[in-house]
């Protein structure tokens, strides 16, 4: 087992058939939507605190800055960027919830702590969720992408095999210090609106919540996130009114959605972290909406190839390896 110098304990208590559940703020966040399902549960949960990492070893504090606040008597007092952890009843089992910024430096370490508070709750599958910015619209269903090492997992929960190659984020080194553990990890991605990427997405933590609940077969609240994405559905709405542009664009993806065979649009972050996709027909980098090709670009002939699309993904990111 690990050894767990940075973790500080708040309590222990007895935990029945936990699973962990794990969510960062940064580059695997795209409009907060894996973090915000996280806190959601924290929440409409009642979590209780369990353990904090201590932030001093992972975190560069010139970029993520601690905040100062003052108490109720006035006083200052510096708040801590901290990865915290809380425990939550879920029915017949408990979960480990697990949520705070991407770490900066010694990410081996800091997994060895987070996989080492689950070794010693004997936790048996580590879930953790990120969301990735798609050509996909905002008024359609959020896709919600599974991916494990375990085949046992993948066709229990109708999941897939990564095969991405390139860059990798936390959620990426968790999984594979999951592995050289023995220990079972699931990803979820959600799909989020590259439009619409500075607007945060209950609609996709919505989306996570729920595949969630069915891969850990459990009720999990998701009463306030579904209040919240009539809203967040209007807030883009109106964005789009002001942006002729955007609107254009809208109607360039959702053509190419409904060309799919299926309906759904393809998406494929392959495990992790990508939060760039990459124009199926002219290979260019998913760019801002002002900067988006406008009406003449033309529309695919047939569904989107997904393969191909992958391959220039990767290449993409390849390229940006030293940036």
């Amino acid at each position: 087992m690990a050894e767990l110098e940075h973790v500080r304990w708040i309590r222990r208590p007895e935990l029945r058939r936990p699973y962990m559940v794990a969510a960062f703020t940064g580059w695997n966040d795209a409009a907060d939507a894996a973090s915000s399902a996280v806190k959601h549960l924290v929440e409409s949960m009642n979590a209780t605190p369990l353990a904090e990492i201590d932030p001093e070893e992972f975190t560069d504090f010139a970029t993520i800055r601690p905040h100062v606040r003052l108490n109720d008597g006035g006083n200052r007092q510096i708040v801590w960027p901290t990865v915290s952890m809380w425990t939550a009843d879920a029915g017949d089992r408990d979960l480990i919830l697990v949520l705070g910024p991407e770490p900066a430096l010694q990410w081996k370490l800091f997994c060895k702590q987070i996989v080492g508070v689950a070794q010693t709750y004997k936790v048996s599958t580590i879930v953790s969720l990120g969301a990735l910015l798609a050509d996909v619209p905002h008024r359609r269903p959020t896709q919600v992408l599974g991916t494990a090492a375990d085949q046992a997992a993948i066709d229990r929960h109708d999941l897939r095999r990564s095969q991405y190659e390139g860059p990798t984020g936390i959620v990426g080194v968790l999984s594979d210090a999951c592995h050289r553990a023995s220990m079972s990890s699931i990803s979820l991605w959600g799909a989020v609106p590259a439009y619409a990427a500075q607007i945060a997405s209950p609609k996709a933590a919505l989306a996570l919540v729920e595949r969630l609940s069915e891969i850990l077969d459990v009720d999990l609240p998701t009463v306030s996130l579904v209040e919240s994405v009539e809203t967040y559905d209007a807030q883009i709405d109106q964005l789009i009114v002001n942006d002729p542009s955007l609107t254009r664009y809208l109607e360039r993806i959702e053509a190419m959605g409904d060309d799919d065979d299926d309906d759904e649009y393809e998406f494929d972050d392959d495990d992790d972290d990508i939060e760039l996709l990459i124009d199926e027909e002219d290979g260019d980098a998913a760019l801002p909406p002002d900067d988006r090709p406008r009406d003449d670009t033309p529309l695919p002939d047939g569904p989107v190839d997904s393969d191909a699309l992958m391959a220039e993904v990767e290449q993409f990111l390849r390229s940006q390896r030293d940036d």
